[in-house]
């Protein structure tokens, strides 16, 4: 083999696991586990203090690497339905052999387990559960009625949990803003289970779509939107949450511009718009994190640089 042709396959084979532990989800959910940690969890505390907490970064380290676990076994229970629901995208990720990504698999987990361990015992007993609960998701849950939308929305969500164990600083305005996300996690499992509404049925997963009906689960739908805007409601109107307010404002109505959008749509491509506007939705959450208490970051700011 010549030295481009090997050069074309490491590219290959490195985009494969790029796209298999979905990278640029796992780059988001640190950002976000950073930004909390500094502005929400330790509004008092001066940013270098935070940022040179060397547990702060173990953490969102192990949770790094738990959440690529969790994609790489994901993709061994889904491999045969991806090749019917977006087989070019599986095509790319199946350049790398079963036996590298086990690998790969067991090593992160450990990874992950261990450097819990050294934060302290809670945190790796906590790895340890979302670990086995990520397996379990994909090996049983996920074909679950119900169950499965639910249990992934709640393992999106569940690596802020071990900052809330670590900071011990819990307010009422992070449940409710837990809520919020919650809500829209479970409303784009649902649109992804309309996406993937083939590939579901080819393998007997017991999704909403498959089980109740497409009409069924635009109702759920609009029900989980309905239920997304009393949060977002409540966090305008009862929290100080400074110029993030504006950020609930237009979620509240871009939310509400996509169910016409949803109870219209009968092609794949309509599911993947609304799709997207959700992506967008959970990293504009993230971004806005800044917005909380604005003079008071850009202060914090200036006063670390």
């Amino acid at each position: 083999m010549s030295t481009k042709a090997s050069v074309r396959t490491l590219v290959l084979k490195a985009l494969s696991l790029f796209a298999t532990v979905r990278l640029y989800n796992i780059v988001m959910i640190a950002v976000a586990q950073l930004l909390a940690a500094v502005f929400i969890l330790s509004p008092e505390a001066p940013v270098l203090d935070v940022l040179l907490d060397y547990k702060l970064w173990l953490i969102i380290l192990a949770s790094a690497a738990a959440i690529a676990g969790g994609y790489i076994i994901n993709n061994f229970y889904d491999r045969e339905k991806d090749l019917i629901n977006r087989p070019q995208k599986t095509l790319l990720e199946n350049q790398v052999s079963r036996s590298t990504l086990w690998t790969v698999y067991f090593s992160v987990n450990a990874i992950a387990f261990f450097l819990g361990l050294i934060v302290s015992w809670r945190a790796g007993l906590f790895f340890a559960g979302y670990i086995f609960l990520m397996w379990l998701y994909s090996h049983k849950i996920k074909r679950v009625l119900f169950a499965g939308n639910l249990t992934a929305a709640l393992m999106a969500v569940t690596p802020f949990f071990v900052l809330f164990m670590y900071y011990q600083n819990i307010y009422l305005v992070i449940f409710v803003h837990g809520s919020f996300l919650f809500l829209v996690l479970a409303m784009r499992e649902l649109i992804k289970d309309l996406e993937n509404l083939r590939g579901d049925l080819a393998q007997n997963y017991k999704t909403i779509p498959v089980v109740l009906g497409e009409k069924a689960s635009k109702r759920f739908y609009t029900i989980l939107t309905m239920l997304t805007i009393i949060p977002a409601s409540a966090l305008i109107v009862y929290f100080d949450i400074g110029y993030m307010r504006f950020y609930f404002a237009l979620v509240a109505g871009a939310l509400l511009v996509c169910l016409p959008l949803l109870w219209s749509s009968r092609r794949k491509r309509e599911y993947l718009l609304i799709h997207f506007i959700l992506k967008v939705i959970i990293a504009g959450g993230v971004a806005s994190i800044l917005l909380i208490d604005l003079p008071a970051i850009v202060q914090r700011i200036e006063t670390f640089l």
